[in-house]
């Protein structure tokens, strides 16, 4: 068996996640507005179980297509909640809407919400060097300040903690342990 960070090693699901996903940079606003919305969903739940609901957040939310989301009426909302196997908690339903609203603002202003978030890194991945999975953090001072950035633009569910977790989805941070196979070189 390949060394994996240990959190990945449950199953199936979380391995494939771990060794095709995280912690790889990623520019691509749609898969961005995905990670940002999962990692939302996540909070107060485990990843493994949004990482099974994915596919219906997909189809619900028309692959993350942002001025589809952007529209969804309440009763929109509510009709995902009812139809869709997706976490049913309404606020982090709505969150989706008013997320994809907040990036087609972004948008407007720097281009493509990517660039926005990469400013926050000088356009490069943080390389941490961690040696177990015990001492990667669940939050740090650059989540803390992007959180607070993206709260006062209108996003919701962008907690510090959220935050860095999307950061590791979309490559800002990378926190493979260093004997894990798919740690990308810096």
């Amino acid at each position: 068996m390949e060394n994996r960070c240990l959190w990945a090693q449950s199953n199936a699901l979380m391995q494939a996640y771990h060794d095709e996903e995280w912690c790889r940079p990623s520019f691509d606003d749609r898969y961005i507005f995905e990670m940002l919305t999962l990692e939302g969903a996540q909070a107060g739940l485990s990843w493994n179980i949004v990482l099974k609901k994915r596919t219906a957040y997909q189809e619900a939310f028309h692959h993350f297509d942002l001025s589809y989301c952007a529209k969804l009426s309440d009763e929109d909302l509510v009709s995902i909640k009812e139809n869709y196997g997706i976490v049913k908690h309404i606020a982090k339903i709505q969150s989706v809407r008013s997320n994809a609203r907040a990036i087609l603002d972004l948008q407007k202003e720097w281009g493509r919400f990517a660039d926005f978030l990469w400013s926050f890194t000088d356009g490069k991945p943080v390389y941490n060097n961690w040696t177990s999975d015990a001492q990667i953090p669940a939050q740090s001072p650059l989540s803390v300040q992007l959180s607070k950035e993206l709260k006062k633009r209108g996003f919701k569910f962008v907690g510090p903690v959220t935050t860095y977790s999307f950061m590791q989805a979309i490559g800002m941070v990378h926190d493979h342990i260093e004997n894990c196979a798919y740690r990308l070189v810096e």
